[in-house]
């Protein structure tokens, strides 16, 4: 069987695109072999990148389609012969078969019996079908921003420059955008040149020629060990591990090695995080510290060359580094003459949103909201220093006024909480609480991700969900909610970090009253008459159960039905329906839970049922026209029924859970010995009524219906 490989030559892409096309083309490309019958079963596809090429190959394709045998049907019998004689209709089909009339089939039909033939569909050639379908795959990837390079028609995120597809040793007759493939690819733009890929088997070997390595693993620990290697050279020195600053340069270099740089000590008076941040983001250094954990006066650059000898790139990046550290400490500098608190007045003249007003009108919101916030967790018992969140809030947006964020906008929210520790706030404030609004305001934006930790201190945690809760109610009120994959607003994200934060600091917050609090705040604006849309606050609140359901399926790891049980249940409550999701995960696979679980499912059905049919259900269950089955079941769960409650009011839900199983035997004695629906209106409904009763009473917890029982035990 032969090996297929596609490679698409690029100007170079940005590096935060090419993960996702690599992973989006090789799934392209398995699903057209699966599609268009090449897949034997056992075919091998390795997928590669790197800032010019995006390519595939494919081990084991299939030489050609399997031939297939189709039924076509042609006229009626009736419409086909004639007293005895064929018909136009049945010759005009014969002809059209290629067979006389009297080689045709007669087949029976739900409609009748007609006239019909097998015929075979002999299958193509590979590269055939690969040559008409494969462009089209190519021309049908998403990118986040494309440009038009050759005619309005034609949109791809860079100019194609080469195109690669060959089958074994020879090139398939396509073509892409007006570019023929063939098997010349091109190597590294300085070091290499041009190569002629002899088979498709041999790419990788016949890239590295070139000086081009295409495996994006490989060049991640080439990455590595050039890293580590260049940090040997200062004692006791070690880099600073950066995943997404790795991904990055990962995408950036084909051929990679890595230098050590260094800078004036002086600059260490500046905070590590501006250090940090002028390294990683403005030019991609990684950090280098000492052994105690401290940041080091070097950083190490990822070349995309052999490496510098002369010295003369280190020199070049030192010097660009350089100048970028003295315009922070100029900006930090020039900053301190103007302090945060005097800065709020400037909000007044930074937009958040042309109909939500300034970052003024939103610090003024936030406060409000976070005060709402703090109130209500203190009614739940939870203290909150609410003199420190409202003093945060009010200065939480004033570095977006300050020179070093203007500069670095990457350090927004960091900024702030930095200066709010140098200038010391309020003098007649003690040190704990100028620190305590200082971590507020730096941690306000977090957490970026789910992956990020959550604010440190709870009042950082009311002011990052206030600020969040805000910007959603605001964005929803305008209908600027998500769609599909777009979420311009970051939406998504923001309410993933409110439902990581309340989760991980189990704050008893509604869902709802967050919503409806954030609403309230927009009252006299722009936003205002949105409120009166019909569903808003539904819309806000399935758009949060579903950054729940995320958390819980994503972060947690809990299985699909369980987390629909749980939330089904209801979600209203984060840190409850946390804990109940967690307790059904412990249980979900006891043999006993699952045959409850399978009950209630019954149970649901039943009752979908009698609904169907206009069935009534009593009002309560009457013992006097009940069978043994019956009285034993409603006695055990009035039985049980204290004993469940007072497990859930405490929150031991797995407690609960397990107390709920032991009714496993009766339910099952019941549904062995009783018929539901019988004829008997009374009796219908009283037994009806029992199992209401079930659902009312146990049915708190998860909607146990939701549990996949099947193939899961005896």
């Amino acid at each position: 069987m032969p090996d297929f490989l596609l490679e698409i030559g690029l100007e170079e892409v940005p590096a935060r695109m090419i993960d996702a096309a690599e992973t989006s083309l090789g799934f392209r490309i398995a699903k057209l072999l699966v599609d268009g019958r090449l897949d034997p079963g056992n075919a091998k596809m390795e997928e590669y990148s790197t800032p010019r090429r995006l390519a595939v190959l494919v081990r084991g394709v299939a030489a050609s389609q399997p031939d297939s045998e189709e039924q076509v049907v042609g006229p009626s019998l009736k419409v086909s012969f004639k007293d005895g004689q064929p018909t136009q209709a049945a010759q005009a089909f014969a002809k059209k078969v290629g067979l006389p009339v009297e080689k045709l089939e007669k087949v029976a039909t739900p409609k009748g019996e007609y006239l019909a033939v097998k015929v075979v569909n002999r299958g193509r050639a590979a590269g055939e079908v690969l040559a008409d379908a494969v462009p089209k795959e190519i021309a049908a990837l998403y990118w986040p921003k494309s440009m038009y390079w050759r005619s309005k028609n034609e949109r791809f995120v860079r100019p194609l420059r080469w195109l690669v597809a060959l089958l074994d040793d020879s090139a398939i007759p396509m073509e892409l955008f007006g570019m023929p493939a063939q098997a010349g690819t091109r190597g590294h733009r300085i070091l290499g040149g041009s190569a002629t890929i002899p088979r498709a088997s041999a790419y990788e070997e016949t890239l590295r020629e070139v000086k081009v390595i295409v495996s994006r693993g490989e060049r991640e620990q080439r990455i590595r060990k050039a890293l580590d290697a260049a940090t040997r050279t200062v004692a006791g020195a070690r880099w600073r591990e950066d995943p997404e600053l790795l991904d990055t340069v990962v995408n950036l270099t084909e051929w990679p090695a890595a230098i050590l740089g260094n800078f004036d000590r002086e600059f260490l008076d500046l905070p590590e995080e501006v250090l940090v941040t002028v390294m990683r983001d403005h030019q991609k250094y990684f950090a280098v510290q000492d052994a105690s954990g401290k940041l080091a006066p070097h950083f190490l650059a990822v070349l995309n060359t052999e490496g510098d000898p002369a010295g003369i790139i280190r020199h070049g990046n030192e010097r660009v580094l350089r100048a970028r550290f003295n315009d922070a400490c100029f900006f930090w500098q020039t900053d301190q003459k103007h302090p945060l608190r005097n800065r709020v007045p400037d909000l007044k003249k930074v937009t958040f949103q042309k109909d939500l007003g300034s970052y003024f009108d939103k610090s003024m919101r936030v406060q409000k909201l976070a005060s709402l916030i703090s109130q209500s967790l203190d009614d739940a018992g939870v203290k909150v220093r609410s003199g420190i969140v409202h003093k945060a809030a009010l200065l939480a947006k004033t570095d977006l006024t300050t020179e070093l964020v203007k500069e670095f906008t990457e350090l927004q929210g960091i900024v702030g909480g930095l200066y709010a520790r140098a200038q010391r706030l309020d003098p007649n404030m003690k040190d704990d609480q100028r620190e305590a609004i200082a971590t507020a305001i730096y941690d306000q934006y977090k957490p970026q991700s789910m992956e990020d930790s959550v604010p440190r201190t709870v009042e950082g945690a009311v002011l990052s969900v206030a600020d969040k809760a805000d910007s959603i109610a605001g964005m929803f009120a305008l209908g600027l909610q998500p769609t599909g994959s777009k979420d311009p607003f970051a939406l998504r994200r923001q309410a993933n970090g409110i439902v990581k934060t309340i989760a991980e600091h189990k704050l008893p917050l509604s869902l709802r009253h967050l919503c409806s609090d954030a609403l309230t705040g927009y009252t006299g604006s722009e936003a205002e008459k949105a409120f009166t849309a019909a569903g808003l606050d539904e819309a806000l609140a399935g758009f949060f159960r579903e950054r729940l359901e995320h958390y819980l399926r994503d972060v947690l790891g809990l299985e699909y039905d369980t987390v629909n049980a749980v939330l089904a249940a209801g979600f209203d409550d984060v840190v409850d329906a946390v804990a109940r999701a967690q307790a059904v995960g412990k249980v979900r696979d006891l043999q006993d839970f699952l045959s409850i679980a399978a009950a209630f499912k019954r149970i649901n059905n039943i009752f979908k049922q009698a609904q169907e049919k206009g069935f009534k259900t009593a009002a309560d269950f009457d013992d006097s026209i009940a069978t043994e089955e019956e009285k034993l079941l409603h006695a055990k769960a009035e039985l049980l029924a204290p004993r469940f409650d007072a497990a859930r009011e405490s929150r031991d839900y797995a407690d609960a859970l397990i107390q709920l199983s032991t009714l496993r035997e009766s339910v099952d004695n019941f549904f062995d010995k009783v018929m539901v629906m019988v004829d008997d209106d009374r009796v219908r409904a009283n037994r009806l009524a029992l199992l209401e009763n079930l659902l009312r009473s146990f049915s708190t917890i998860a909607d146990f219906s939701e549990i996949v029982t099947e193939g899961k035990g005896s």
